[in-house]
C-alpha cells in the first residue's frame, strides 16, 4: 500500500488551545504524524510518496468559497492587528446572536468560522493545511488509479470541519474532499466509514442531506463526549439523504467486542448501500491508552478493524484523522493498514 505524506505538516507546531478552563498547548503535535510515518517504513507498508499540489476547487466543492478563502489569511491577518501567540477565537455566534453578517476583526472572524477554540493557527498552519489537503487528494487518485486502497497521512486531519467552520483541530475536512473528489470523477456511491473516538460532525453536517455519500460514525456517546453537539443514534439523515447518516455511539470504557459488534453492523449497512468506493476516517485514538479518549481498545485490535475492511471487497482510502501522542500511535494506524492486506 503507497502511502503518501508531507513533512510541511511539522510547520504546525507550538500552537496552543483552549480546553477545560485553560490555554495549553495543542494535542495535537507533529510527533503523530512522525510517529506513523517511521511505523509505515519499519513495517515496509510500501512506498511513501509526496503529494502532487492541487488547487482549491476540491475544497470548495464541499466547503464555502468564503471559508476556503479565509484559511490562508488568518495568521497575517492576525499578526497585522498585533495580537501575540496562537490565533485562537474567544467568541461565538451562538443562539441569540447574528450568524449571518461576517464581522471585520480577525479575532471575531476565527469565531465566526469555528465552533471551538482548538482550531488554532501559528505561522505554518496554512501550508500544513494545504499540504493535508493535497495528500489525500493525491491518495484518492492513487484509489482512482486502480490501487486497491492507499493511505493519506494527513496532518492536520479533518473530520470535525464542516462546511463553514474548523474545530476539533480540523481545518479542511479531508474525507469529505476526498469523497466528493470520486463523485466528480465518475462514482456513483462513496461511502464514508469513519471509525475515530469522536464523532465526524463536520463530514455529517456536509453530507446530511445527499444520498449519494453515505457516512457512518462509531464514536463516543456525544451525551458525554466531544463534540457534544452531534452524533446521536436519531440523527439518520434529512430530505433524500434520510436513512445514509449512521450513527453508532457507544459509552465510555467500551471494549473491543461491544465496539466491533458496531463495527460489523456498520459493514453490513456499508455493503448493503453498494458503494463504489471507501474513505475510512482513520482514528486510532480508540486506544486504550489515548490521552483524550475513553474507548479501551488494544494494539491487536487494529489489525482486526483493517481485516473487516477488507472484507468488503471495495477500493478504499484510508484517510489519517485522530490518535493523539504515544508511542503507539504508529503501531495502531499501521496495524489496520497491515491487516486490512492480510498481513
Amino acid at each position: 500500500m503507497k502511502t503518501v505524506f508531507s513533512p510541511l505538516h511539522a510547520g504546525h507546531a507550538g500552537q496552543m488551545e483552549l480546553v477545560a478552563g485553560a490555554i495549553v498547548p495543542g494535542f495535537e503535535k507533529p510527533s503523530r504524524a512522525e510517529y506513523i510515518r517511521a511505523r509505515v517504513e519499519s513495517e515496509r507498508l510500501g512506498p511513501i510518496i509526496a503529494p502532487v499540489e492541487h488547487d482549491l476547487a476540491a475544497a470548495r466543492r464541499v466547503h464555502t468559497a468564503d471559508y476556503i478563502d479565509f484559511l490562508p489569511t488568518v495568521w497575517p491577518d492576525w499578526v497585522a492587528a498585533g495580537f501575540p501567540g496562537s490565533a485562537m477565537p474567544f467568541t461565538w455566534p451562538t443562539r441569540g446572536l447574528r450568524g449571518d453578517v461576517r464581522p471585520q476583526r480577525i479575532d471575531a472572524l476565527l469565531g465566526y468560522y469555528s465552533f471551538d477554540g482548538g482550531a488554532t493557527f501559528v505561522e505554518g498552519t496554512w501550508a500544513a493545511i494545504k499540504s493535508s489537503y493535497d495528500v489525500a487528494l493525491t491518495a484518492a487518485a492513487l484509489v482512482k488509479g486502480g490501487e486497491r486502497s492507499a493511505f493519506a497521512l494527513c496532518r492536520p486531519p479533518g473530520h470535525h470541519a464542516g462546511a463553514a467552520f474548523m474545530g476539533g483541530y480540523c481545518y479542511i475536512n479531508n474525507a469529505a474532499v476526498a469523497a466528493q473528489w470520486y463523485r466528480d470523477q465518475g462514482a456513483r456511491r462513496v461511502s464514508i466509514l469513519d471509525v475515530d473516538y469522536h464523532h465526524g460532525n463536520g463530514t455529517q453536517e456536509i453530507f446530511y442531506d445527499r444520498a449519494d455519500v453515505q457516512v457512518i460514525n462509531l464514536h463516543g456517546d456525544p451525551m458525554a463526549e466531544y463534540p457534544f453537539y452531534l452524533g446521536h443514534a436519531d440523527e439518520r439523515g434529512a430530505g433524500a439523504g434520510e436513512g445514509f447518516n449512521i450513527n453508532y455511539p457507544m459509552p465510555s470504557g467500551t471494549q473491543w467486542d461491544a465496539w466491533n459488534a458496531a463495527l460489523e453492523d456498520g459493514c453490513a449497512r456499508l455493503a448493503a448501500y453498494a458503494p463504489d468506493v471507501v474513505v475510512v476516517s482513520l482514528g486510532v485514538d480508540t486506544f486504550e491508552k489515548d490521552p483524550i479518549s475513553q474507548f479501551k481498545l488494544r494494539s491487536s485490535d487494529y489489525p482486526k478493524i483493517g481485516e473487516r475492511i477488507a472484507k468488503l471487497g471495495l477500493p478504499t482510502l484510508f484517510v489519517m484523522e485522530g490518535g493523539y501522542a504515544v508511542d503507539e500511535i504508529g503501531i495502531n494506524a499501521v496495524g489496520g493498514l497491515t491487516g486490512f492486506e492480510g498481513r
